[in-house]
Formats: structure tokens, sequence, C-alpha cells
């Protein structure tokens, strides 16, 4: 999809890289406003929510095609500014949000307008902040393709979700608990597992001082029908020999991660392990998921935890706090990371 730049001039605000590099390589700049091409709106971004695969393509420890200077962020929330030829679904005034911006040579959306085509975007409920529809977007999308399109999940089967207050996590203990599953989930402090039985978790435990797998036993004698590994460093010789019969494991993180697989413990109960990136479902699979999403958010039965926010002007502390919390292990962040472009 091509997507033009306004009249010479005619500037906008925008978080952008010229290389890839540590979170200082971020600037805060004015750059050519872009203007919608075909199936495209222009969007007047007010929220951005970051998530781990923005440090990665920062760095460069995902290689993706871009053209620099390449505007950062996936996770966007705002209001159509103009409508480009071809347009079906949206309106100017429309409040919308949606994710898989600054992927695949697409620009980011950490700017104060983005062209962005109406395919990966989706109607903003009445109610909900733009800073909550921009922080759910990607992680939102992702649970949900975790539970239902790979995990196929079904009501009445027992899901562990590990990190429950992190993005995917407290996105996925909700979604879980809507679609009537038995959902038991862990966290690093007594004020984190609060907020997991908040969300609704049959079973909040702490991984610093429980022992989780004698927990999940008592808990599901039988097994897990559905775990959902949120973690970078999965525990597979732990996990496996906790599934069910017919079991599903669903990995999402751990690019560098070579854990060992106890295969005695996993093909003689016809267990599987599932794969996946959100970037790549489809527009109409990611559609799929925004319908539920939509729909929880306005039967009050999925929240949006905001764990810290920064203005765009700080971008890179931004950035460098979500690689503190996500690659470095710190534990100061529970929800997810926004920039404020109001």
């Amino acid at each position: 999809m091509t997507t033009s730049v306004a009249p010479q001039g005619v500037e906008h605000r925008a978080a952008y890289i010229e290389q890839t590099g540590p979170p200082e390589v971020i600037q805060v700049g004015h750059l050519s406003r872009p203007e919608p091409g075909p199936g495209q709106v222009l969007v007047k971004v007010c929220a951005v929510g970051l998530n781990p695969i923005d440090l990665y393509i920062r760095s460069g420890l995902v290689a993706m095609p871009m053209s620099f200077p390449y505007i950062i962020g996936s996770d966007v929330a705002g209001k159509v500014e103009k409508v480009g030829p071809g347009c079906t679904r949206l309106r100017v005034g429309d409040r919308v949000w949606g994710s898989n911006q600054g992927l695949l040579g697409r620009q980011g959306v950490a700017a104060e307008y983005a062209a962005i085509d109406e395919t990966w975007l989706y109607p903003t409920p009445a109610l909900l902040p733009d800073a909550e529809a921009a922080g759910m977007a990607l992680v939102g999308i992702t649970a949900h393709l975790g539970l239902f399109q790979h995990g196929q999940l079904k009501p009445g089967e027992t899901v562990y979700v590990p990190g429950g207050t992190g993005g995917v996590g407290s996105m996925a203990v909700q979604m879980a608990k809507a679609a009537g599953a038995r959902v038991a989930t862990a966290a690093g402090s007594p004020e984190k597992v609060e907020t997991c039985r908040n969300l609704g978790a049959d079973l909040a435990l702490n991984y610093k001082t429980d022992d989780i797998p004698a927990k999940l036993r008592e808990f599901a004698p039988e097994g897990i029908d559905v775990w959902l590994e949120t973690q970078r460093e999965p525990d597979l010789e732990t996990s496996i020999p906790l599934l069910r019969k017919f079991g599903r494991m669903i990995l999402m993180a751990g690019r560098t991660a070579r854990p060992a697989l106890p295969l005695g413990a996993f093909y003689p109960r016809n267990c599987s392990l599932h794969g996946f990136a959100m970037f790549n479902a489809t527009p109409e699979q990611q559609r799929r998921c925004a319908v539920d999403i939509i729909r929880w958010i306005e039967e009050g039965q999925l929240k949006v935890l905001i764990g810290r926010t920064f203005p765009l002007s700080a971008a890179a502390d931004a950035h460098r706090f979500l690689e503190q919390n996500t690659l470095g292990g710190a534990g100061a962040l529970a929800g997810k990371v926004v920039l404020s472009v109001e």
C-alpha cells in the first residue's frame, strides 16, 4: 500500500530512528506528515502502546525491512483525520485503535499523524480511553490468537498463564475467564498476585515463593489443557509433564531460548506444541480477535492494565524502561508502557 507525504512544508512531530541500536538512537523531531493512500486513513494519533517487538526492531535483533527515517511503534489509538480513496469502513471523526504498524516495512505510529491501511483498524469502544485502547492492541490480539486460534480453548478447560500481570498475560487471564475456562496464573509479588485475582484468576500464585508445579497439580489433577507460555526462557522439562492428555503448549516468546523437550512426557499423551507470532496472522484473523475484544470491553469483562505513561518526547526513556523490565527482568512493571501523543 502506497503512502504519500503531505505537501512540502507540512510536518509533524515523530519519534524515529536513522539506524538500529540502543534506545539512544531514537530521535524526536519533525518529519513530513504522511497522507493516506488508497485504502488508508490518516489518524491523528493520541496514544501509542509499546511492546517487546518494538525493542527488537529498534535494536536490530529482529531484522525487518525499513526505510530511514523509520518511525517506531506498532500499537495506535486516535481519531480519523482524513480518508483516502477506496476506504469503505471508516469515516472522518471515528475513534480507532489497531496494531501491526512499524512492522514488515510499514512505518510506525509514534507520531502526531499516521497513515494506516483501514484493514488494520477497529472502532474504539465509547468509554475506553485512548491510552487503554493503544495498550491493549498487540497484546490483546496476541492473547486471543494464542488461546483460541492456536490453543483451541473450550469452555470448562483449564488454562495456565505465567506472568498474569504482563501485557499478554493480563489479557489472557481475562479472556480465558470470559470464555468459561478455569484459569491459573502466577506473578512475582504479593501485590501482583492480588492484581491477578482481581482480573478473575481462579488460582493466583507467587512464582518466587510458591511451589508452582505442586500447586498446579492440586488445582488440575488431570493436567492443564492450554498452557499459554509468555516467558522468554520456558522450562519445558517442568511444564510438559503438567499438561493434560491432548494438552496444548502455546509458545510466543524466547527467540534465543533453547529449552530441553522431555519427549517421554510429551508424545505418548498426544500433547502438542504451537508456536506463533502475532504479526503472521492475516488482517481477517486479527479482525476476528478484535470483535471479541471490543465486545468484552463493552461488557466489562476485559480491563487494560497501564503500568507507565511517557510523553512522545521521552520515547527513548520509554524504550529504556520497557527494556529494563522485559529483557533486564527489573520487575518494576505491571501492565503496559504507553506513549501519550496529545
